[in-house]
């Protein structure tokens, strides 16, 4: 065993296991703390992967936007803390019926694609040569994404702005 598969391993367990706790967990800060560490391992397989535009966009939006602004909601909230998440109906069987048959379809699919040869050469691509191709072959695309944002952002700061009172 390589150290390439140690730190999968380790990367992969503790997104599990995070993961896990952030759907068995009651109290919400808890379930945000253990998304950020299954955002984490993540972005941790990302680059073991090779695909380090994926773990920095993985980072920066999704931790540094999305789960922070979720944190901060959570915690300036004063009674959401104290909520119960759950319901009370836990569906146990039915969620073990479905891992079961995902593991069943998975074994098969390994079974019948040899799973056991050894896997092609992953091609390493860096953000460089990611941000050439931007510039260079899809500049078109690029600037038109670029349109896109900025009029989605302009719409949505029309709609989240008040509507003034007329008085008549």
């Amino acid at each position: 065993m390589t150290y390439f598969d140690v730190i999968f391993y380790l990367f992969a367990l503790i997104t599990i296991i995070s993961a896990v706790i952030v759907v068995t967990t009651k109290n919400i800060v808890y379930s945000a703390y253990s998304l950020l560490l299954t955002l984490f391992g993540i972005s941790g397989i990302y680059v073991l992967l090779g695909a380090d535009f994926l773990a920095v966009v993985q980072i920066m939006i999704y931790v540094g936007g999305i789960l922070i602004l979720l944190l901060f909601g959570v915690m300036l909230t004063n009674k959401i803390t104290s909520v119960d998440i759950r319901t009370g109906t836990i569906h146990l069987l039915p969620a073990a019926i479905g891992v079961g048959l995902l593991l069943g379809v998975l074994w098969a699919v390994m079974i019948w694609t040899n799973w056991k040869t050894q896997p092609a050469e992953i091609p390493i691509t860096t953000i460089k040569n990611l941000g050439n191709l931007l510039i260079t072959d899809y500049i078109l695309i690029f600037e038109l994404l670029g349109v896109l944002l900025l009029v989605a952002l302009i719409g949505a700061a029309s709609i989240a702005r008040k509507e003034e009172e007329k008085i008549d």
